[in-house]
């Protein structure tokens, strides 16, 4: 019916946007790529405005990682796995996963997955023990938690 007219922006002018895009918040190559091809970029101006942001810090994909993993596990509860696994799904380098991961403290981790197995136990409201575990481990299983720590702590809290 109506077409709307594409407003059309400089390279700099663009490059000033994408800047504000990653001080917002720490974004990955994927995104700013994602929000490039938003603004239909040609491929010359892209690797230049990608250089840029990189060059002057507004892109760093290692401190993206770090925080992002130490995020999901502070204020998500999130496990391992499932940090991996997003961040595998952002296009992340293994070196960089690993050095996210050394992020979370071994102590903290194991604290904090008997403490969402404590709470979600007193939240569930089954009476057959089995059927409690096994909703206990799918809930961990979701939060991206190791299968061998799962079992460990759902039977030393569940008796």
């Amino acid at each position: 019916m109506f077409k709307q007219k594409k407003k059309s922006f400089t390279v700099e002018e663009i490059k000033r946007k994408l800047e504000n895009y990653c001080v917002y918040q720490d974004r990955c190559h994927k995104e700013v790529e994602q929000k490039m091809r938003d603004y239909n970029l040609i491929p010359e101006a892209k690797e230049i405005i990608l250089l840029s942001l990189m060059k002057d810090n507004f892109l760093n994909e290692e401190r993206f990682c770090k925080n992002f993993a130490r995020g999901k596990f502070r204020i998500k509860n999130w496990g391992k796995q499932r940090i991996v696994r997003e961040l595998k799904f952002r296009d992340i380098s293994t070196y960089n996963i690993k050095t996210a991961l050394k992020e979370i403290n071994e102590t903290e981790y194991i604290k904090t997955i008997y403490q969402i197995t404590e709470n979600k136990n007193a939240l569930i409201s089954e009476p057959n023990i089995f059927k409690r575990k096994k909703k206990l481990i799918d809930f961990l299983i979701r939060k991206g938690f190791e299968n061998e720590l799962i079992y460990k702590v759902v039977n030393e809290t569940v008796s």
